[in-house]
């Protein structure tokens, strides 16, 4: 699924709402409720082709390149990672319209695992002050014409440069469907991720997102802490404006920076079993080292050393 498209529908129906602010450091009170589920990129076109086309990456990863169709009849295809929980959605420049295809342009979605848990965020976030939160249901089309609800989105605002975050729950409906080759819920409400995502993950090395490092305006950032906060990340200012919000498993990292140096810098994925050596894989201009240990790092770019990803500093 992909963030940029549903806002743009978003945005059309109800219009945009006001640009939310980052406040001080901290968390919502009570549980979590929203998780990170996945993020995209867009990336210059010879390293998403080297991507699409990687051999080595459909031995490390559940890997597969899907067209879907969404709400609208909007459609895109993108190169996909998929762990257990969490995946990575990979687009090259062009891929989308608009901006959207901007080499830099990304977005992230975090996701509840308890039915009704968005309201509840939703109700957070208008008690921090983003009075007027955009919503929006994303529907997905299996190629019969007949559009099935697929998860409940929840945006802070209409406008964003590159980057924006959303809210999401899963629909009832979509499970229902055999054609979305998800599993029997776990208990009572359950529309988590790891219901969604099939296990083909256990086959590969892969197993989950641990950590992302995101370069986004100040803008896009400002936008992005109050959602953060209303689900329950805890969040900690870094020297130059960044944050790293922390929480469920995943460790996400913003990088404040001028529109121009926008873009997907890393990953952390931990692996399903520990491996003795060291690999580095170049794909186009990035670079993924695995192991040696549980761990794989993916850096897209110039960026310090693979393994800084998460760490707040």
């Amino acid at each position: 699924m992909i963030m940029v498209i549903a806002l743009a529908l978003a945005g059309a129906v109800q219009g945009g709402a006001g640009t939310a602010r980052a406040e001080e450091d901290g968390t919502a009170t009570g549980r979590q409720l929203l998780f990170y589920n996945h993020a995209y990129g867009v990336l210059d076109r010879e390293t998403a082709d080297a991507i699409e086309h990687s051999s080595y990456l459909r031995d490390f990863a559940a890997f597969q390149v899907r067209t879907t169709t969404g709400a609208g009849g909007q459609t895109w295809t993108g190169r996909y990672l998929t762990g257990r929980e969490t995946y990575l959605e990979l687009f090259g420049v062009g891929d989308l319209p608009g901006k959207d295809g901007t080499l830099g342009a990304t977005g992230m979605g975090v996701s509840t695992e308890r039915a009704g848990d968005l309201p509840t965020v939703t109700e957070r976030l208008r008690k921090a002050g983003i009075t007027d939160p955009v919503e929006f249901r994303q529907t997905r089309d299996f190629g019969d014409g007949v559009p099935v609800p697929w998860f409940d989105a929840l945006f802070t605002t209409g406008e964003y440069d590159l980057f924006g975050a959303w809210g999401m729950e899963y629909r009832p409906e979509y499970f229902a469907d055999p054609r979305g080759n998800t599993e029997p819920a776990a208990h009572p409400g359950d529309v988590g991720r790891e219901r969604y995502l099939p296990d083909t993950y256990r086959d590969r090395l892969m197993q989950d997102v641990t950590g992302i490092r995101l370069a986004v305006t100040a803008r896009d950032l400002d936008n992005t802490v109050p959602l953060l906060k209303a689900g329950g990340f805890t969040v900690r200012s870094l020297p130059g404006g960044g944050v790293v919000a922390k929480g469920g498993g995943t460790t996400i990292r913003f990088d404040s920076v001028p529109v121009e140096r926008a873009g997907l810098k890393q990953v952390e994925m931990s692996l399903n079993q520990p491996v003795a050596y060291r690999h580095v894989e170049r794909i186009g201009h990035s670079s993924l080292v695995v192991g040696p240990g549980s761990r794989a790092v993916w850096t897209f770019g110039e960026l310090e050393p693979p393994g800084t990803a998460g760490q707040g500093s």
